[in-house]
């Protein structure tokens, strides 16, 4: 038997505009998407026995077929032909159902480490286009770099100076349907959306760019959202937006002082998840 163990990174969407809705039911996006050091923990085990076992233990998240993460392990096996098995734990730090990308990360973790494990030597586009398979978000946790994505995500391009950041992340405790979402998304005619920069040199910047046309749509339905991007600014966020289809919110930080000091204010009251995270 041999285990890797590996950390799968969430992330915050810093900019995501819905373009269009396509003929196969899938929307053209505009994100610039970032990584952040909340991590999901994954040990895979190698085994003789053919077979793939995936345990988690976290409500909401299903064990076996399932997950999404044994959907990975399952593509790779039936690439490699090979007579083998893996056993995969799931430590979840990552909200579920949050916008901050868990199962994708997990899944693309899952395609590194058993193309690892099982000597594949399949190439980071190889694993990024059976990644779009499983989820529009795998192939940017295969890319590890800060990207604008485009099409359904799967189209990355490296954004290389933006600064790090601390940001705050709060969580309200209710899960949000992607699906939901789109299906709710009122489209119109966009005027801006070829004016993301492809440079940012300062948190001011970042702040600047900070849009998310899904927002408003989980807002109506939740608008706690609303009261924690208030409650954010209100303890020196210099922006806040909320990440992905929700419901998680992020608030941008100078520096760690100032985002652990505000995390703890909003964690006094217990009733969300709350976090200090840096960029990576």
């Amino acid at each position: 038997m041999r285990t890797v163990k590996l950390q799968a990174p969430a992330k915050v969407n810093y900019r995501l505009d819905v373009l269009r809705k396509r003929p196969d039911g899938y929307h053209d996006l505009r994100m610039v998407m970032q990584r952040i050091d909340l991590c999901d923990e994954i040990a895979i085990t190698l085994h003789d026995q053919p077979g793939i076992q995936v345990t988690c233990g976290r409500e909401g998240v299903p064990d076996g077929p399932g997950n999404i993460a044994w959907r990975a392990a399952d593509a790779l096996f039936k690439i490699s032909g090979k007579q083998a098995g893996v056993s995969i734990a799931i430590t979840k730090q990552i909200p579920v159902a949050a916008g901050l990308g868990g199962g994708s990360s997990d899944a693309a973790t899952v395609l590194m480490g058993v193309n690892d494990l099982l000597q594949l030597g399949l190439s980071e586009e190889r694993l990024m286009e059976i990644g779009v398979k499983l989820g529009a978000d795998v192939p940017f946790f295969i890319f590890k770099k800060t990207a604008l994505a485009e099409g359904i995500g799967e189209k990355l391009s490296p954004l290389d100076g933006l600064p790090a950041a601390w940001l705050v992340l709060v969580n309200p405790n209710v899960p949000v349907s992607t699906a939901w979402v789109y299906q709710n998304l009122q489209l119109t005619t966009r005027q801006n959306e070829y004016n993301i920069p492809r440079f940012c040199g300062s948190i001011a910047e970042i702040c600047a760019m900070l849009s998310n046309d899904l927002e408003a749509v989980t807002i109506r339905r939740f608008p706690v959202i609303q009261e924690i991007k208030e409650r954010l600014l209100s303890v020196g966020a210099s922006g806040a937006l909320m990440s992905g289809s929700g419901p998680t919110v992020f608030g941008v930080f100078a520096d760690e002082v100032a985002a652990r000091n505000a995390a703890a204010v909003l964690s006094r009251a217990g009733e969300w998840f709350v976090t200090a995270v840096k960029t990576l």
